[in-house]
């Protein structure tokens, strides 16, 4: 690296001639603008005239690669190389030129030459343009990409604070290490110099993808307006149709981009992911075939493949992919560490634990690698629960307090899920449960983020958070845990052939077959989504998952496909659901299993429509949702008269309001006469939780006990995770000595969050009451692992709900332990002497 330093501190030295600024900027402009034909005219001109500046051949050049005139490309290019041999720029064109002509050994050839010609003269070669062009150079080679950013691209941009490709290099290095703030930073900075460079536009969208796909989507649009025929750009919106199983759009987009260049190996090899996914192997093999025409070796191509086949949970398959790349380029880093997760999503840990190591030790700037590898040390402190078909990491103590209760819940789920699905599981499932939120989303995502994600499912492997992750907003681990294992089934038997939709939408609707309580249902805002815009037909569902306008556009995306689960089931039966995803392990599209038992996807897509509306329909009286005359004017969210254009509301939103003004005004009796008359628009098992947990508050504030406690019970019913009624109705069930419900409610808030500790003492107290000295047992196990502030009288009375199961020789342990802690306690000696005399007994009689 030491000559990297050299090269970097040399003098500055600038290359190539006077150049005509008018007739340059002019063709330079067209290329940018997407008019590649007259940008390209301009300059062959220019070339043929033998303008003395190697810009011109590099512009025709860039046409000719763009436009994938690859045999002109490299006519031009060796008659340039001819006048500009010392060109660091035009050399590294030229690696490009030559593998486009299927030439790689010419093509490291050229590339062998820049470090010669550096080597010569490195005093020559410390302008900035030159520094980026050397830069890039070290980077294909390897290269440590931190020394490169400091060494050439910083060292550029210090030369020339205006210099936007210094920006540029920046923002495509980061991107390239997935460190998006850095790359977002340095384009933002890139885009203020230039802002009408589509290149720069369609960088920021990658930047800004994982983060805020809004702002994404708008650089997109940017980049295209800027140019219409920007290929990045078209190749960007073609994957992200064939994410949301677009593909009649993302063919016509890879269409576009073909138009433009008819041997773009990344368009020919989505073209083949296309093919793969709807089950078209023999078109799959021709159309890879494609993408290799000019370039027989490009490693590329078989990552690119892989890497959307990953996306739609075809690891195994995507891992044949990159082992390919590998075998095309040994060090390809990429293809390695893609590798690696698609391993350790199929439950390959130590091959792709190994992976991800070497992909570390290659390359310290990969911010995924490096957090995989961080993460690993913590799961080998997770403690490891083994059961028939089953491997379950968690936190050691998390696995002391409920394992047993993850155990017993997944062993449930997998019988009664493989049977109702007709699937037997060869391999067992892995499932591993992160305390901290950080770490699910770097073991699920591979960076810190993925808000709002409980769990995910790759197939075999489960990652979830643990309730001690959850924020305030928490939820039903119980329920997470079935949703994510039924994904499990459904995954394998499909093969991972199965549209995202199908695959959420019958894990939810399982969820409400095991325990009402869990899944989603019904509620004034869904009903007003399903009759309005945000309805989407059952064909398209997939692509409602894709970049919704808010989490609540998501969490619908989820109701909505459990909808149309249960259409099919109700409708059409269960085996024909079960048939449905026998054809999609085949290979099978989706539509077309569909279009085999139901009929034309037109058919289908109505019939759900009218199944949703009359649903949402049937959802309250009708008077609840009369609104005045609609408004026929379109309003935009910055309108400023958007409030008098906005749609009228509905009754049932004047009450809601006119009920919530009562209540801070603390008017309580105009505020449960306001919620009673809403209550009364729909039928008991129906009334919005919203209007009941509102009525609970006013109940409570009136000290109306048994009215609270009512209402409270009908919210119990309904949901999983209503942690606020649970404590409440806990708390008036002690009141009342109904030791029942006490344990009834502590069990469903158990549900949500075990790690608390006075939810432990509370299950523990009411288990003495209800003489279920198991239970109680442990409870107080449970609160072992919570630091109690009285951990003597905890063992000791442990120790006596032990001896209550009979289960001595633990009991003597514990009381044991209390006496250790507290020599002098006095019940805990009489314990003792209990637990010695009964031993001696025993002995005597087994003598």
């Amino acid at each position: 690296m030491q000559f990297l330093l050299n090269v970097s501190i040399a003098a500055t030295f600038l290359v190539g001639g006077f150049v005509s600024a008018a007739d340059y900027q002019e063709a330079a402009a067209l290329f940018r603008q997407g008019d590649y034909y007259a940008s390209l005219a301009i300059a062959e001109a220019e070339v043929e005239r033998g303008v003395w500046n190697e810009r011109w051949p590099r512009l025709l050049i860039e046409c000719q690669l763009t436009m994938g005139r690859y045999a002109d490309a490299q006519r031009t290019y060796e008659a340039a190389i001819e006048r500009y041999s010392s060109s660091i720029p035009l050399r590294l064109m030229g690696g490009e030129v030559y593998r486009f002509n299927n030439q790689p050994a010419r093509a490291e050839k050229e590339l062998e030459m820049i470090m010669e010609i550096v080597r010569r003269s490195p005093w020559r070669y410390s302008d900035k343009e030159n520094l980026i062009a050397i830069g890039r150079y070290f980077l294909q080679q390897g290269e440590d990409a931190k020394q490169v950013l400091e060494l050439f691209f910083d060292r550029a941009r210090n030369t020339n604070s205006t210099y936007v490709d210094a920006f540029i290099a920046t923002g495509e290095l980061a991107l390239l290490k997935n460190d998006f703030a850095l790359a977002a930073k340095e384009l933002d900075q890139a885009a203020k110099l230039d802002p009408d460079d589509p290149r720069i536009a369609f960088l920021q969208a990658e930047a800004w993808q994982s983060s805020d796909s809004e702002k994404a989507a708008a650089m997109l649009q940017r980049a295209l307006q800027l140019n219409p025929n920007h290929v990045d750009s078209l190749l960007s919106l073609a994957e992200q149709a064939i994410d949301a199983e677009q593909f009649d759009d993302a063919e016509q987009k890879l269409t576009q981009a073909l138009s433009i260049n008819p041997y773009h190996p990344e368009a020919w090899a989505y073209h083949a992911v296309i093919a793969h996914l709807q089950g078209h192997f023999e078109a799959e093999r021709m159309l890879r075939k494609a993408a290799l025409s000019k370039w027989e070796s490009n490693p590329n191509v078989d990552h690119w493949i892989g890497n959307k086949l990953s996306r739609h949970y075809r690891f195994a398959e995507a891992a044949e992919y990159q082992r390919r790349a590998l075998r095309k380029r040994e060090d390809f880093v990429d293809a390695k560490f893609q590798l690696a997760q698609d391993l350790l999503r199929i439950g390959q840990d130590e091959a792709g634990w190994q992976l991800a190591d070497e992909v570390f030790a290659q390359d310290q700037y990969n911010v995924v690698a490096h957090n995989l590898v961080q993460l690993h040390d913590s799961i080998k402190a997770f403690a490891t629960l083994e059961a028939p078909g089953f491997l379950i990491r968690m936190d050691a103590r998390e696995a002391r307090i409920y394992g047993a209760e993850v155990v017993a819940l997944l062993t449930e789920a997998r019988q009664t899920l493989t049977e109702k699905y007709d699937i037997e599981l060869e391999e067992p499932t892995i499932v591993e449960i992160f305390p901290q939120q950080k770490d699910f989303a770097i073991r699920t995502f591979g960076l810190p983020g993925g808000d709002g994600f409980l769990g995910v499912c790759f197939g075999r492997l489960i990652t979830a958070n643990s309730p001690a992750s959850q924020s305030q907003t928490p939820a039903n681990w119980k329920a997470v845990l079935w949703h994510e294992f039924c994904h499990v089934v459904t995954l394998q038997k499909t093969k991972n052939r199965m549209p995202r939709w199908l695959s959420e939408g019958i894990s939810v609707y399982e969820e409400l077959q095991r325990d009402k309580t869990w899944g989603q249902s019904m509620s004034p805002t869904y009903r007003g989504m399903l009759l309005g815009d945000s309805f989407t037909p059952l064909s398209e569902l997939s692509s409602a998952f894709m970049r919704p306008k808010s989490a609540l556009h998501l969490q619908f995306a989820y109701y909505e496909s459990s909808l149309a689960v249960a259409f099919l089931v109700e409708k059409h039966g269960l085996d024909v659901l079960k048939k449905i995803l026998a054809d999609l392990a085949i290979g099978m599209s989706m539509n077309e299993a569909l279009e085999r038992y139901i009929g034309s996807l037109e058919v289908i897509d109505q019939q759900f429509a009218d199944y949703a509306h009359e649903m949402a329909n049937r959802y309250g009286k009708p008077e609840a949702w009369l609104r005045d005359e609609e408004p026929v004017v379109e309003v935009k969210p910055d309108d400023p008269f958007a409030q008098i254009l906005a749609p009228s509301p509905t009754p049932f939103d004047q009450q809601i309001q006119l009920a919530s003004e009562a209540i801070r005004e603390r008017n309580w009796e105009q505020a449960i006469e306001g919620l009673e008359s809403v209550a009364a628009w729909f039928d008991d098992e129906t009334v919005p939780i919203q209007v009941l947990s509102m009525q609970a508050r006013v109940y409570r504030e009136q000290q109306a006990d048994e009215q609270e406690r009512a209402v409270l019970k009908r919210i119990a019913e309904r949901t999983s995770d209503a942690v606020d009624a649970y404590r409440r109705l806990i708390d008036l069930s002690k009141q009342a000595e109904q030791w029942d419900e006490v344990a009834k409610y502590a069990a469903q808030y158990s549900s949500v969050n075990p790690l608390h500790p006075d939810l432990q003492q509370t299950i523990a107290e009411s288990a003495d009451k209800l003489e279920q000295h198991e239970a109680s047992a442990r409870a107080r196990q449970a609160l072992l692992e919570m630091n109690p502030v009285d951990p003597a009288g905890l063992h000791f009375q442990l120790a006596q709900s032990l001896l209550a199961i009979d289960d001595q020789p633990a009991a003597l342990r514990h009381v044991l332990l209390a006496l250790e802690i507290a020599p002098r306690y006095r019940d805990a000696h009489r314990l003792l002497l209990r637990l010695t005399e009964t031993s001696n007994q025993n002995d005597i009689q087994g003598e």
